[in-house]
């Protein structure tokens, strides 16, 4: 707890700003994915669980869709374990955040890997600033997620899907502002998501919503075969 406190330091308005605004994209898809769980006919307690649980948005929203489609339960899950893969890739991405401390806060730490910590953290110059933009974002992340799909799953079918007015592009666009200092430094970043980003958009006609993503990690193919 002590390392989590002295990363304070290292936090400064524009980092402050950028975890609020990924936090505000992600209360939206919160609410939306809340509202849609119960609206389908899922009890409360199921989408608060999940997100408390298992705090992965794709794979929630997979495994909801399976759900109310009549699938059954282990299908949900093997769906949701398949499209959180990627994460094993990420935690090997921010390893030296997570350091060598007491098992609960690497534990806790794992739990927060996501796609935008990860994007916060490598984003940042330095390993005292990397570790404040991965917990700060994680855990502000974290507990936005967790509320705001408590609060859709409250309102029930009354919220509706955020598609219908585009809030679902924010999510997206934010991660890609995040993501834009790292491609603008390196050019074998640069070739990788290009690979990775014809990939999935080759493969998304064909292939579940989710695995996409999954499957741009070919990219990395392409950074190793220039290094």
């Amino acid at each position: 707890m002590r390392s989590l406190l002295r990363t304070s330091g290292a936090l400064d308005s524009g980092l402050l700003r950028d975890v609020a605004l990924v936090c505000l994209a992600s209360g939206v898809v919160g609410i939306s994915f809340g509202a849609i769980s119960v609206a389908g006919g899922l009890p409360v307690w199921v989408p608060v669980v999940m997100s408390l649980v298992v705090y992965a948005g794709s794979a929630q929203f997979s495994a909801v869709g399976i759900l109310l489609a009549g699938g059954g339960p282990f299908a949900a899950a093997a769906t949701g374990l398949l499209l959180n893969t990627r994460t094993a890739a990420f935690s090997l991405a921010v390893a030296d955040v997570l350091g060598r401390g007491p098992w609960p806060v690497r534990l806790l730490g794992a739990h927060l890997v996501t796609d935008e910590t990860v994007a916060f953290a490598l984003a940042q110059p330095t390993p005292a600033r990397r570790r404040a933009a991965f917990w700060f974002s994680g855990l502000g992340l974290y507990a936005a997620w967790n509320l705001c799909v408590l609060g859709g799953a409250l309102a029930g079918g009354a919220i509706g899907d955020t598609g219908t007015f585009g809030l679902d592009a924010a999510f997206p666009a934010v991660l890609l502002a995040l993501v834009l200092p790292a491609l603008r430094k390196d050019s074998g970043v640069r070739r990788a998501a290009l690979a990775g980003a014809v990939v999935a958009l080759a493969v998304t006609p064909v292939v579940p919503a989710g695995v996409p993503v999954l499957l741009a990690l070919a990219g990395l193919l392409v950074v190793g075969r220039t290094a």
